[in-house]
Protein backbone atom coordinates (compact mmCIF):
# COMPACT_ATOMS: atom_id res chain seq x y z
CA UNK A 1 0.00 0.00 0.00
CA UNK A 2 2.80 2.39 0.91
CA UNK A 3 4.53 1.64 -2.41
CA UNK A 4 1.37 2.52 -4.37
CA UNK A 5 0.93 5.69 -2.31
CA UNK A 6 4.49 6.75 -2.97
CA UNK A 7 4.10 6.06 -6.71
CA UNK A 8 0.91 8.14 -6.79
CA UNK A 9 2.74 10.98 -5.04
CA UNK A 10 5.49 10.93 -7.66
CA UNK A 11 2.94 11.03 -10.48
CA UNK A 12 1.13 13.98 -8.91
CA UNK A 13 4.42 15.79 -8.31
CA UNK A 14 5.35 15.33 -11.97
CA UNK A 15 2.07 16.89 -13.06
CA UNK A 16 2.58 19.73 -10.62
CA UNK A 17 6.08 20.46 -11.84
CA UNK A 18 4.69 20.76 -15.37
CA UNK A 19 2.08 23.25 -14.10
CA UNK A 20 4.78 25.07 -12.17
CA UNK A 21 6.93 25.44 -15.27
CA UNK A 22 4.03 26.99 -17.19
CA UNK A 23 3.22 29.52 -14.48
CA UNK A 24 6.89 30.35 -13.93
CA UNK A 25 7.36 31.09 -17.61
CA UNK A 26 4.32 33.38 -17.62
CA UNK A 27 5.67 35.37 -14.65
CA UNK A 28 8.99 35.93 -16.45
CA UNK A 29 7.41 37.08 -19.72
CA UNK A 30 7.93 40.67 -18.57
CA UNK A 31 11.73 40.38 -19.02
CA UNK A 32 13.13 41.15 -22.50
CA UNK A 33 14.23 38.19 -24.60
CA UNK A 34 17.23 37.77 -26.88
CA UNK A 35 18.98 34.92 -28.71
CA UNK A 36 22.66 33.97 -28.23
CA UNK A 37 24.10 31.22 -30.44
CA UNK A 38 20.62 29.87 -31.10
CA UNK A 39 19.72 29.86 -27.39
CA UNK A 40 16.87 31.99 -26.07
CA UNK A 41 17.87 34.10 -23.04
CA UNK A 42 16.36 36.66 -20.70
CA UNK A 43 18.01 40.09 -20.65
CA UNK A 44 18.26 41.06 -17.01
CA UNK A 45 19.68 44.18 -15.37
CA UNK A 46 21.22 43.50 -11.96
CA UNK A 47 19.33 45.15 -9.13
CA UNK A 48 20.58 46.49 -5.82
CA UNK A 49 21.26 44.15 -2.91
CA UNK A 50 21.06 40.96 -4.96
CA UNK A 51 23.76 38.37 -5.51
CA UNK A 52 24.45 35.66 -8.04
CA UNK A 53 22.89 32.99 -5.84
CA UNK A 54 19.58 34.87 -5.52
CA UNK A 55 19.48 35.55 -9.27
CA UNK A 56 19.95 31.84 -9.91
CA UNK A 57 17.15 30.96 -7.50
CA UNK A 58 14.79 33.58 -8.91
CA UNK A 59 15.31 32.42 -12.50
CA UNK A 60 15.56 28.73 -11.62
CA UNK A 61 18.98 28.27 -13.26
CA UNK A 62 22.30 27.02 -11.79
CA UNK A 63 24.98 29.63 -11.17
CA UNK A 64 27.25 27.78 -13.58
CA UNK A 65 24.77 28.40 -16.40
CA UNK A 66 24.76 32.12 -15.60
CA UNK A 67 28.56 32.27 -15.68
CA UNK A 68 28.59 30.30 -18.98
CA UNK A 69 26.52 32.99 -20.69
CA UNK A 70 28.27 35.84 -18.87
CA UNK A 71 32.00 34.91 -18.76
CA UNK A 72 32.97 38.37 -17.47
CA UNK A 73 31.68 37.29 -14.07
CA UNK A 74 34.70 34.96 -13.67
CA UNK A 75 37.11 37.90 -13.77
CA UNK A 76 35.39 40.79 -11.99
CA UNK A 77 32.29 39.41 -10.27
CA UNK A 78 28.80 40.88 -10.24
CA UNK A 79 28.10 44.63 -10.46
CA UNK A 80 24.91 46.59 -9.84
CA UNK A 81 23.28 47.83 -13.04
CA UNK A 82 25.12 45.54 -15.46
CA UNK A 83 23.24 43.44 -18.01
CA UNK A 84 23.18 39.66 -17.70
CA UNK A 85 21.93 36.96 -20.05
CA UNK A 86 19.98 34.19 -18.32
CA UNK A 87 18.86 30.98 -20.06
CA UNK A 88 15.12 30.46 -20.48
CA UNK A 89 15.53 26.68 -20.77
CA UNK A 90 13.27 26.45 -23.79
CA UNK A 91 13.79 26.29 -27.57
CA UNK A 92 13.76 29.45 -29.63
CA UNK A 93 10.29 30.37 -30.89
CA UNK A 94 10.26 32.73 -33.85
CA UNK A 95 6.64 33.79 -33.52
CA UNK A 96 4.60 33.93 -30.35
CA UNK A 97 1.14 35.16 -29.57
CA UNK A 98 1.29 38.17 -27.23
CA UNK A 99 -0.83 38.36 -24.11
CA UNK A 100 -3.84 40.60 -24.49
CA UNK A 101 -3.83 41.75 -20.88
CA UNK A 102 -0.46 41.95 -19.18
CA UNK A 103 -1.93 41.96 -15.67
CA UNK A 104 -2.86 38.30 -15.81
CA UNK A 105 -0.63 35.83 -13.94
CA UNK A 106 -2.37 32.59 -14.77
CA UNK A 107 -5.67 31.08 -15.67
CA UNK A 108 -6.20 27.65 -14.20
CA UNK A 109 -8.58 25.33 -12.50
CA UNK A 110 -7.66 25.24 -8.83
CA UNK A 111 -5.43 24.63 -7.13
CA UNK A 112 -2.59 26.32 -8.99
CA UNK A 113 1.09 26.69 -8.07
CA UNK A 114 1.94 29.62 -5.78
CA UNK A 115 5.18 31.08 -4.43
CA UNK A 116 6.51 29.65 -1.21
CA UNK A 117 8.83 32.54 -0.35
CA UNK A 118 8.27 36.28 -0.36
CA UNK A 119 11.67 37.27 -1.76
CA UNK A 120 11.47 35.37 -5.02
CA UNK A 121 10.08 36.14 -8.44
CA UNK A 122 9.70 32.52 -9.38
CA UNK A 123 7.32 29.91 -8.04
CA UNK A 124 9.21 27.59 -5.72
CA UNK A 125 8.61 24.15 -4.26
CA UNK A 126 4.96 23.69 -5.14
CA UNK A 127 3.07 20.59 -4.06
CA UNK A 128 -0.59 21.02 -4.97
CA UNK A 129 -3.00 18.21 -5.84
CA UNK A 130 -4.56 18.66 -9.27
CA UNK A 131 -8.36 18.57 -9.34
CA UNK A 132 -9.19 19.59 -12.89
CA UNK A 133 -10.90 17.25 -15.36
CA UNK A 134 -9.25 16.80 -18.72
CA UNK A 135 -12.69 17.08 -20.33
CA UNK A 136 -15.54 19.00 -18.73
CA UNK A 137 -18.86 17.18 -19.25
CA UNK A 138 -21.47 19.21 -21.09
CA UNK A 139 -23.83 18.82 -18.15
CA UNK A 140 -21.32 20.41 -15.75
CA UNK A 141 -21.79 24.13 -15.21
CA UNK A 142 -18.63 26.24 -15.32
CA UNK A 143 -18.45 29.24 -12.96
CA UNK A 144 -15.55 31.60 -13.67
CA UNK A 145 -14.19 33.73 -10.83
CA UNK A 146 -11.51 36.44 -10.67
CA UNK A 147 -9.02 36.89 -7.83
CA UNK A 148 -7.19 40.25 -7.86
CA UNK A 149 -4.42 40.90 -5.36
CA UNK A 150 -1.03 42.69 -5.26
CA UNK A 151 1.27 39.68 -5.65
CA UNK A 152 4.19 41.89 -6.83
CA UNK A 153 5.33 39.15 -9.22
CA UNK A 154 7.52 41.53 -11.23
CA UNK A 155 9.63 42.49 -8.25
CA UNK A 156 12.75 40.50 -7.46
CA UNK A 157 12.20 41.01 -3.75
CA UNK A 158 8.60 40.85 -2.62
CA UNK A 159 7.21 42.68 0.38
CA UNK A 160 5.68 41.11 3.46
CA UNK A 161 2.31 42.25 2.12
CA UNK A 162 2.83 40.19 -1.04
CA UNK A 163 3.66 37.17 1.11
CA UNK A 164 0.37 37.60 2.96
CA UNK A 165 -1.49 37.89 -0.32
CA UNK A 166 -0.04 34.56 -1.44
CA UNK A 167 -1.31 32.92 1.74
CA UNK A 168 -4.73 34.46 1.11
CA UNK A 169 -4.57 32.99 -2.40
CA UNK A 170 -3.66 29.54 -1.14
CA UNK A 171 -6.58 29.53 1.29
CA UNK A 172 -8.90 30.51 -1.55
CA UNK A 173 -7.56 27.61 -3.63
CA UNK A 174 -8.29 25.11 -0.89
CA UNK A 175 -11.82 26.50 -0.58
CA UNK A 176 -12.47 25.93 -4.28
CA UNK A 177 -10.98 22.46 -4.05
CA UNK A 178 -13.50 21.62 -1.31
CA UNK A 179 -16.41 23.17 -3.23
CA UNK A 180 -15.82 21.41 -6.58
CA UNK A 181 -18.55 18.89 -7.37
CA UNK A 182 -19.95 16.84 -10.22
CA UNK A 183 -22.43 19.51 -11.29
CA UNK A 184 -20.27 22.66 -11.07
CA UNK A 185 -16.67 23.43 -12.01
CA UNK A 186 -15.23 26.61 -10.48
CA UNK A 187 -12.53 28.12 -12.65
CA UNK A 188 -10.27 30.73 -11.07
CA UNK A 189 -8.50 33.54 -12.96
CA UNK A 190 -5.71 35.16 -10.92
CA UNK A 191 -4.41 38.69 -11.56
CA UNK A 192 -1.47 40.57 -10.09
CA UNK A 193 -2.79 44.12 -9.65
CA UNK A 194 0.31 45.37 -7.79
CA UNK A 195 -0.34 49.05 -6.96
CA UNK A 196 -1.41 49.95 -10.46
CA UNK A 197 -4.65 51.71 -11.33
CA UNK A 198 -3.69 51.32 -14.98
CA UNK A 199 -3.66 47.52 -14.76
CA UNK A 200 -7.13 47.39 -13.26
CA UNK A 201 -8.43 49.87 -15.83
CA UNK A 202 -6.90 47.78 -18.64
CA UNK A 203 -8.82 44.76 -17.40
CA UNK A 204 -12.05 46.73 -17.21
CA UNK A 205 -11.56 48.09 -20.73
CA UNK A 206 -10.85 44.66 -22.22
CA UNK A 207 -13.16 41.69 -22.70
CA UNK A 208 -11.10 39.66 -20.23
CA UNK A 209 -13.66 39.84 -17.44
CA UNK A 210 -16.81 39.36 -19.51
CA UNK A 211 -17.27 35.75 -18.40
CA UNK A 212 -16.65 36.38 -14.69
CA UNK A 213 -19.47 35.66 -12.26
CA UNK A 214 -17.76 37.29 -9.25
CA UNK A 215 -14.56 39.12 -8.24
CA UNK A 216 -12.63 38.69 -4.98
CA UNK A 217 -9.83 40.98 -3.88
CA UNK A 218 -8.29 44.40 -4.55
CA UNK A 219 -6.63 46.43 -1.83
CA UNK A 220 -5.97 50.01 -2.90
CA UNK A 221 -8.84 52.56 -3.02
CA UNK A 222 -8.31 53.89 -6.54
CA UNK A 223 -8.25 50.33 -7.91
CA UNK A 224 -11.40 49.49 -5.98
CA UNK A 225 -13.27 52.46 -7.41
CA UNK A 226 -12.42 51.39 -10.96
CA UNK A 227 -13.42 47.77 -10.43
CA UNK A 228 -16.53 48.63 -8.38
CA UNK A 229 -17.81 50.78 -11.24
CA UNK A 230 -17.26 47.91 -13.69
CA UNK A 231 -18.97 45.39 -11.37
CA UNK A 232 -21.96 47.70 -10.87
CA UNK A 233 -22.33 48.12 -14.62
CA UNK A 234 -22.11 44.36 -15.28
CA UNK A 235 -24.05 43.15 -12.20
CA UNK A 236 -21.06 41.18 -10.91
CA UNK A 237 -20.47 40.99 -7.13
CA UNK A 238 -17.16 42.34 -5.85
CA UNK A 239 -16.06 41.09 -2.41
CA UNK A 240 -13.49 43.35 -0.73
CA UNK A 241 -11.45 41.50 1.92
CA UNK A 242 -9.55 44.44 3.45
CA UNK A 243 -10.83 47.93 2.61
CA UNK A 244 -13.41 49.46 4.92
CA UNK A 245 -13.92 52.95 3.51
CA UNK A 246 -15.84 52.28 0.30
CA UNK A 247 -18.97 54.36 -0.29
CA UNK A 248 -21.36 51.42 -0.38
CA UNK A 249 -24.41 53.57 -1.02
CA UNK A 250 -23.14 54.21 -4.56
CA UNK A 251 -21.90 50.67 -5.27
CA UNK A 252 -24.73 48.12 -5.09
CA UNK A 253 -22.53 45.17 -6.17
CA UNK A 254 -19.86 45.60 -3.48
CA UNK A 255 -19.62 43.25 -0.48
CA UNK A 256 -17.39 44.83 2.18
CA UNK A 257 -15.99 42.38 4.72
CA UNK A 258 -14.12 44.74 7.05
CA UNK A 259 -16.21 46.61 9.59
CA UNK A 260 -16.41 50.39 9.68
CA UNK A 261 -15.03 52.56 12.49
CA UNK A 262 -18.58 53.15 13.68
CA UNK A 263 -19.32 49.43 13.86
CA UNK A 264 -16.20 48.82 15.93
CA UNK A 265 -16.94 51.75 18.26
CA UNK A 266 -20.52 50.51 18.79
CA UNK A 267 -19.35 46.98 19.50
CA UNK A 268 -16.67 48.06 21.96
CA UNK A 269 -18.97 50.49 23.80
CA UNK A 270 -21.65 47.84 24.15
CA UNK A 271 -19.07 45.47 25.62
CA UNK A 272 -17.77 48.11 28.07
CA UNK A 273 -21.18 49.22 29.39
CA UNK A 274 -21.45 46.21 31.66
CA UNK A 275 -17.97 46.80 33.07
CA UNK A 276 -18.16 50.48 34.00
CA UNK A 277 -18.68 49.93 37.73
CA UNK A 278 -15.91 47.37 38.14
CA UNK A 279 -13.18 48.79 35.92
CA UNK A 280 -11.11 51.93 35.47
CA UNK A 281 -11.10 52.56 31.72
CA UNK A 282 -7.87 54.08 30.39
CA UNK A 283 -7.56 55.32 26.80
CA UNK A 284 -3.91 55.01 25.74
CA UNK A 285 -3.24 57.87 23.33
CA UNK A 286 -0.78 56.58 20.77
CA UNK A 287 -0.76 59.77 18.70
CA UNK A 288 -1.90 62.72 20.80
CA UNK A 289 -1.34 65.42 18.20
CA UNK A 290 -3.20 63.62 15.45
CA UNK A 291 -6.12 61.46 16.58
CA UNK A 292 -7.34 59.23 13.80
CA UNK A 293 -11.03 59.38 12.80
CA UNK A 294 -11.49 55.95 14.41
CA UNK A 295 -10.17 57.19 17.77
CA UNK A 296 -12.27 60.35 17.62
CA UNK A 297 -15.36 58.30 16.87
CA UNK A 298 -14.67 55.89 19.73
CA UNK A 299 -14.19 58.75 22.20
CA UNK A 300 -17.38 60.42 20.99
CA UNK A 301 -19.39 57.22 21.40
CA UNK A 302 -18.00 56.61 24.88
CA UNK A 303 -19.03 60.10 25.96
CA UNK A 304 -22.48 59.68 24.40
CA UNK A 305 -22.91 56.38 26.30
CA UNK A 306 -21.68 57.94 29.59
CA UNK A 307 -18.70 55.60 29.72
CA UNK A 308 -16.06 57.37 31.87
CA UNK A 309 -12.43 57.09 30.88
CA UNK A 310 -9.04 58.60 31.61
CA UNK A 311 -6.59 59.55 28.87
CA UNK A 312 -3.02 58.29 29.19
CA UNK A 313 -0.33 59.55 26.86
CA UNK A 314 1.84 56.80 25.45
CA UNK A 315 5.04 58.66 26.34
CA UNK A 316 3.87 58.90 29.98
CA UNK A 317 3.37 55.15 30.02
CA UNK A 318 6.82 54.59 28.55
CA UNK A 319 8.43 57.01 31.03
CA UNK A 320 6.91 55.31 34.09
CA UNK A 321 4.59 58.29 34.64
CA UNK A 322 1.26 56.49 34.20
CA UNK A 323 0.18 56.44 37.85
CA UNK A 324 -2.14 59.47 37.53
CA UNK A 325 -4.42 57.40 35.26
CA UNK A 326 -4.47 54.21 37.35
CA UNK A 327 -6.66 52.88 40.15
CA UNK A 328 -5.40 50.36 42.72
CA UNK A 329 -8.90 49.35 43.88
CA UNK A 330 -10.28 48.35 40.49
CA UNK A 331 -9.12 46.57 37.38
CA UNK A 332 -7.52 48.97 34.92
CA UNK A 333 -8.80 48.36 31.42
CA UNK A 334 -6.33 49.76 28.88
CA UNK A 335 -7.90 50.62 25.51
CA UNK A 336 -5.09 50.67 22.94
CA UNK A 337 -6.79 51.75 19.74
CA UNK A 338 -4.06 50.88 17.26
CA UNK A 339 -3.65 48.38 14.46
CA UNK A 340 0.15 48.42 14.65
CA UNK A 341 2.00 45.51 16.11
CA UNK A 342 4.83 47.73 17.34
CA UNK A 343 2.47 49.69 19.60
CA UNK A 344 1.28 46.54 21.31
CA UNK A 345 4.76 45.16 21.69
CA UNK A 346 6.45 48.24 23.16
CA UNK A 347 3.94 48.68 25.97
CA UNK A 348 4.05 45.08 27.20
CA UNK A 349 7.21 45.53 29.34
CA UNK A 350 5.59 48.59 30.94
CA UNK A 351 2.46 46.57 31.71
CA UNK A 352 4.61 43.94 33.38
CA UNK A 353 6.18 46.62 35.60
CA UNK A 354 2.76 47.94 36.63
CA UNK A 355 1.54 44.44 37.43
CA UNK A 356 4.61 43.85 39.57
CA UNK A 357 3.75 47.07 41.38
CA UNK A 358 0.36 45.62 42.33
CA UNK A 359 -1.95 47.03 39.64
CA UNK A 360 -4.51 44.81 37.95
CA UNK A 361 -4.42 45.47 34.22
CA UNK A 362 -6.07 44.11 31.11
CA UNK A 363 -5.49 45.29 27.56
CA UNK A 364 -8.06 45.68 24.85
CA UNK A 365 -6.37 46.15 21.50
CA UNK A 366 -7.51 46.40 17.93
CA UNK A 367 -4.38 44.56 16.89
CA UNK A 368 -4.93 40.99 15.76
CA UNK A 369 -2.04 40.23 13.39
CA UNK A 370 0.64 39.38 15.94
CA UNK A 371 3.57 37.27 14.81
CA UNK A 372 3.89 35.64 18.19
CA UNK A 373 1.56 34.81 21.04
CA UNK A 374 1.52 37.84 23.31
CA UNK A 375 -0.52 38.05 26.46
CA UNK A 376 -3.43 40.28 25.54
CA UNK A 377 -6.35 39.24 27.73
CA UNK A 378 -8.69 41.05 25.33
CA UNK A 379 -8.49 41.61 21.62
CA UNK A 380 -11.34 43.26 19.75
CA UNK A 381 -11.47 42.85 16.03
CA UNK A 382 -14.00 42.57 13.26
CA UNK A 383 -11.79 40.45 11.05
CA UNK A 384 -10.48 37.42 12.82
CA UNK A 385 -10.81 35.21 15.84
CA UNK A 386 -8.42 32.60 17.19
CA UNK A 387 -10.97 29.83 17.09
CA UNK A 388 -10.29 26.12 17.19
CA UNK A 389 -11.43 23.47 14.72
CA UNK A 390 -8.88 24.01 11.96
CA UNK A 391 -7.35 20.55 12.23
CA UNK A 392 -8.82 19.08 9.04
CA UNK A 393 -8.00 22.23 7.11
CA UNK A 394 -4.42 22.31 8.41
CA UNK A 395 -3.96 18.68 7.42
CA UNK A 396 -5.19 19.50 3.91
CA UNK A 397 -2.81 22.48 3.79
CA UNK A 398 0.14 20.27 4.75
CA UNK A 399 -0.72 17.80 1.98
CA UNK A 400 -1.24 20.47 -0.67
CA UNK A 401 1.52 23.04 -0.05
CA UNK A 402 5.09 22.57 1.10
CA UNK A 403 5.71 26.14 2.25
CA UNK A 404 5.04 27.14 5.83
CA UNK A 405 2.52 29.74 6.91
CA UNK A 406 3.64 33.35 7.16
CA UNK A 407 3.57 32.80 10.92
CA UNK A 408 0.93 35.29 11.86
CA UNK A 409 -2.05 34.45 13.98
CA UNK A 410 -4.75 34.81 12.80
CA UNK A 411 -3.74 33.70 9.32
CA UNK A 412 -4.44 35.16 5.91
CA UNK A 413 -4.99 31.73 4.39
CA UNK A 414 -7.97 31.12 6.68
CA UNK A 415 -9.38 34.47 5.62
CA UNK A 416 -8.95 33.53 1.96
CA UNK A 417 -10.67 30.20 2.59
CA UNK A 418 -13.61 31.79 4.40
CA UNK A 419 -14.14 34.62 1.93
CA UNK A 420 -13.97 32.39 -1.13
CA UNK A 421 -16.61 30.12 0.37
CA UNK A 422 -18.66 33.16 1.39
CA UNK A 423 -18.52 34.49 -2.18
CA UNK A 424 -19.67 31.15 -3.61
CA UNK A 425 -22.45 31.13 -1.01
CA UNK A 426 -23.49 34.61 -2.10
CA UNK A 427 -23.75 33.43 -5.71
CA UNK A 428 -26.03 30.67 -4.47
CA UNK A 429 -28.26 33.12 -2.59
CA UNK A 430 -26.81 32.86 0.94
CA UNK A 431 -26.70 36.05 3.04
CA UNK A 432 -24.67 34.55 5.92
CA UNK A 433 -21.62 32.34 6.26
CA UNK A 434 -20.05 30.59 9.23
CA UNK A 435 -16.42 30.04 8.32
CA UNK A 436 -13.41 28.40 9.93
CA UNK A 437 -12.35 31.71 11.39
CA UNK A 438 -14.77 34.44 10.32
CA UNK A 439 -18.51 34.76 10.78
CA UNK A 440 -20.15 36.85 8.08
CA UNK A 441 -23.65 38.26 7.82
CA UNK A 442 -24.33 40.55 4.86
CA UNK A 443 -26.63 43.51 5.44
CA UNK A 444 -27.66 46.02 2.79
CA UNK A 445 -26.53 49.62 3.26
CA UNK A 446 -29.37 51.94 2.20
CA UNK A 447 -29.98 51.11 -1.47
CA UNK A 448 -26.34 50.31 -2.16
CA UNK A 449 -23.96 47.48 -1.42
CA UNK A 450 -23.61 45.14 1.53
CA UNK A 451 -21.62 45.32 4.76
CA UNK A 452 -20.54 42.50 7.03
CA UNK A 453 -22.58 43.11 10.17
CA UNK A 454 -20.69 40.73 12.49
CA UNK A 455 -18.37 42.65 14.82
CA UNK A 456 -17.18 40.99 18.03
CA UNK A 457 -15.13 41.64 21.10
CA UNK A 458 -12.96 38.58 21.43
CA UNK A 459 -12.11 37.42 24.94
CA UNK A 460 -9.02 35.20 24.92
Amino acid sequence: MKRHSKLFGLVVLSVIRLQFSTLFAQELLNYPLDTINGEEVYVYQVEKSIGLYRIGVNFNVPQGEIVRLNPQLRERGLHYGETLYLPTKRPVVIESKPQVVETKITETVVPAPVPAKADSVQVEHTDSAAVQDSIVPESRKVVELALMLPFESRQTKRSTNAERMMEFYQGALLALKDIQNDSTLYKLHVYDTERSERKVQALCDSTELDSMKAVLGLVYPIQIERMAAWCDAHNVPLLLPFSDDVELASHPQVLQFNSTDMQEADSLCQWMRGRVDSTNIVMVDVREADFTPAIRMLRSRMRADDIPFTSLALHDLMNDSAYYALDRTRENLFILHSDRYQHVRIILPQIVKLKEAGYRIRIVSQYSWQKEDIELPQVYTSMFTKGEGHEAYDAQWAQTFVNEHVGEAPRYDLLGYDLMRALIGWLEGEKAHQGLQSTIRWEKVNNGGYQNAVVKVIEN
